[in-house]
């Protein structure tokens, strides 16, 4: 395969690598072949744990100046790969070159003598830092043996009037006191201070804001101009169209192949990253509108505006809002999590009073929130653990906890939503993004919610657990639940939702059919001063 074609393997079908590498190679190139540009070569990269094959002969080049795409479904041996290239694991046979010098990466200090940054989709930011500290980590500026936190702060704010990041405000202000987005934007600046040869980003976007997201492409663009060569990952195949030149597909840990960004089409990615088509890539349920299931009027707090909108059992309601407008602060406050300060909400007409998530529990609502592993799961339990939890009045009675009633609730979810685990009792933090996804949202259907609020359900999964996710949502749906989405995927949420309401600065300005208005009037709305 060369390094400008993709096979197109059979549908369904795992594409037979050329060679299946056993043992490390008798001896090592001293030369990568291929583009005399190339500033970064790996050749038939393979990686196992215990009996699984992560990598299995993967091949990548990446040129100076070129922003290149990494893609593919969770497990398919992206994460494996890019912690090699940062010495977080080590190949076990292939040979990776840096400008054609044959290199090793044992370490992370050895990545990092290469010019190699990893900004990682899991924030690594010390909270309790300021924002100029933790850029600066490690390489603080002294004066007589002291930190001299004037050139510190002068330095860091310096880097910051050079990216354009001015979202982050001051820096001197704590890390924990920002939000996701502008921590986010921290991590980015910390990579960058460093001058990387070779930068490589995680889901960059995934809490950013449109315009924030704008000024990430044009710094990354800026830099490729300057001939840092950047590996870029993310499953919003839209701004990867946008960002980047080349695109290289992983499935089952095997190159598929590369190929320019322009020969390339979402479907075409699709099918490259499934194995498959899929014919409708974001499937809305029939429109079967039922009896009003939830009621909110005038609902306000510090960040929510006088809020009043209707939903109907049997329908999707569609949030549609940019970064910042306070869309999972109306989830909060649906949920009891943020009190609210005045406002009605009525289930089926009847006035409810949430103060807490019990109480919304109680009153048929069930929250999945935006950040699973900080407030959807319990990321030192099991699976069990986790889907179980929310039930222990059901199988705990007094101290006593019946432990095949406990199986059952367990069994039901994991058989409901198609969670795949080889034991209900492994770690939640071993599954795959997708498969988390599911628990978070499969402890809550022992008793089914009436209403479920829906806080980015498919962020960080990857194209084929987005399509389960949908289907789930669509059986929900059929089956007569009330759904309200919210999700900073533009297609995605107009798609899917049968109704719009759209949410500008902690208020619903207009409410439409999905059908009847275009991408191009939502932003428009969604922008407007």
């Amino acid at each position: 395969m060369n390094d400008e074609g993709m096979g197109t393997p059979g549908e369904g079908t795992r594409p037979t690598p050329p060679h299946r590498n056993t043992a490390p190679p008798k001896h090592r190139s001293t030369e990568a072949p291929k583009h005399r540009n190339a500033l970064l070569t790996l050749r038939g990269i393979g990686k196992r744990f215990g009996g699984v094959i992560a990598l299995d002969g993967v091949d990548l080049e990446l040129r100076a100046g070129e922003i290149h795409a990494l893609l593919g479904e969770n497990g398919a041996g992206k994460s494996t790969l890019i912690k090699i290239l940062g010495g977080i694991h080590r190949p076990d046979t292939g040979e990776i070159f840096v400008e054609g010098r044959a290199v090793e990466i044992r370490r992370v200090a050895d990545a990092d003598k290469l010019g190699i940054r990893l900004i990682h989709q899991e924030l690594s930011l010390a909270p309790n830092l300021s924002v100029a500290e933790n850029i600066f980590l490690g390489r603080e500026p002294a004066r007589f043996g002291f930190l001299d936190r004037g050139q510190l702060f002068a330095n860091a704010q310096a880097l910051m009037a050079e990216l354009g990041l001015s979202e982050i405000g001051s820096v001197e202000a704590r890390v924990a006191d920002l939000s996701v987005a502008q921590q986010q934007m921290v991590e980015i600046a910390r990579a960058l201070s460093t001058r990387a040869r070779i930068l490589i980003l995680d889901e960059p976007t995934a809490s950013l804001s449109e315009a924030e997201t704008e000024a990430l492409f044009a710094k990354l663009r800026g830099l490729s101009s300057q001939g840092v060569g950047i590996i870029y990952i993310s499953h919003r195949l839209e701004e990867i169209q946008r960002l980047a030149h080349r695109i290289t597909v992983l499935r089952d840990g095997c190159s598929v192949g590369t190929q320019p960004t322009a020969q390339l089409n979402p479907s075409e990615l699709i099918r490259l990253m499934v194995g498959r088509d899929l014919k409708s890539h974001y499937p809305r349920p029939p429109w079967k509108p039922g009896a009003i299931a939830l009621t909110v009027r005038n609902l306000r707090n510090a960040r929510v505006k006088d809020v009043s909108f209707e939903l109907r059992y049997g329908e999707i309601l569609g949030l549609a809002g940019l970064m910042g407008a306070g869309r999972t602060e109306l989830a909060r406050a649906l949920f009891g999590i943020d009190p609210a300060d005045g406002g009605e909400i009525l289930i089926e007409g009847k006035p409810v009073t949430i103060r807490c998530p019990g109480d919304a529990m109680t009153a048929g609502l069930a929250l999945v929130p935006e950040d699973r592993k900080r407030e959807g799961l319990v990321m030192t339990g099991s699976v069990a653990y986790n889907l179980a939890l929310p039930w222990t009045r059901e199988w705990i009675h007094g101290c006593v906890p019946n432990m095949q009633r406990r199986s059952a609730i367990v069994s039901r979810a994991v058989q409901g939503l198609g969670i795949r685990i080889s034991d209900p009792e492994q770690s939640i933090g071993s599954l795959s993004g997708g498969n988390q996804q599911k628990v978070v949202v499969g402890k809550w259907m022992e008793r089914p919610p009436r209403i479920l609020i829906l806080d980015e359900p498919t962020r960080g999964v990857d194209v084929g657990a987005r399509e389960e996710m949908f289907a789930i949502i669509h059986r929900m749906v059929e089956q007569g639940m009330a759904v309200i989405l919210i999700s900073s995927d533009l297609p995605e949420v107009m798609n899917l939702s049968h109704r719009l309401a759209l949410y500008r600065d902690g208020r619903i300005v207009r409410e439409v059919a999905a059908q009847e208005i275009t991408a191009e009037e939502v932003m428009a709305e969604l922008t407007r001063n």
